[in-house]
C-alpha cells in the first residue's frame, strides 16, 4: 500500500447557489490542504453531525453505520486512494475478526460515515493523491 497522510476535516463551504458544496481536507502533521466537491445532502449532512444535531430516524449514513455493527465489524479508517479524471476515489476499512474488509466509496460518503463515530475515523490520503492535488 501506498504512504498514506492523515488528514483532518478542516473546512464545510455549504452554499445555495451552487449543488456542489466544498470540504476541505487539511494535513494533521503538515500544511498542505486541498477541497473536494460533494453534493448538498452529504455536506449538510457532516455539518449537522459535527454541530451534534442527530435527527430522529437514521439516515443513510446512519444506516451505514448500523448495518457495519449489526454485522460484526468494526470501521477502522478511511482512505482517499485516487484521483482520476478530476474524481476521488475513496475505500472504508472495516475489520472483522482478524480480516481487514476494504469497501469502494465516494469520499464525500467515506467523510460523512466517518462524521459519525465519536471520535471521528481517521482520515488519510495516499501521498500520490495528494501530490498531484498539490
Amino acid at each position: 500500500m501506498a504512504e498514506l497522510v492523515e488528514m483532518q476535516l478542516a473546512r464545510i463551504i455549504i452554499t445555495e447557489i451552487s449543488d456542489q458544496q466544498v470540504l476541505y481536507l487539511s494535513e494533521v502533521d503538515g500544511d498542505r490542504m486541498f477541497p473536494i466537491l460533494v453534493g448538498l445532502f452529504e455536506a449538510t449532512r457532516i455539518d449537522q453531525r459535527i454541530k451534534g444535531d442527530v435527527p430522529p430516524r437514521p439516515m443513510t449514513h446512519d444506516l451505514i453505520k448500523n448495518l457495519i455493527h449489526q454485522l460484526g465489524a468494526e470501521p477502522v479508517d478511511i482512505i482517499i486512494n485516487s484521483l482520476h479524471e478530476h474524481t476521488y476515489y475513496a475505500m472504508i476499512r472495516l475489520q472483522k475478526d482478524e480480516k481487514i474488509i476494504e469497501v469502494d466509496a465516494r469520499p464525500s460518503d467515506a467523510i460523512a460515515l466517518a462524521m459519525h463515530y465519536d471520535p471521528p475515523l481517521p482520515i488519510f490520503v495516499e501521498e500520490d493523491v495528494l501530490q498531484e492535488v498539490s
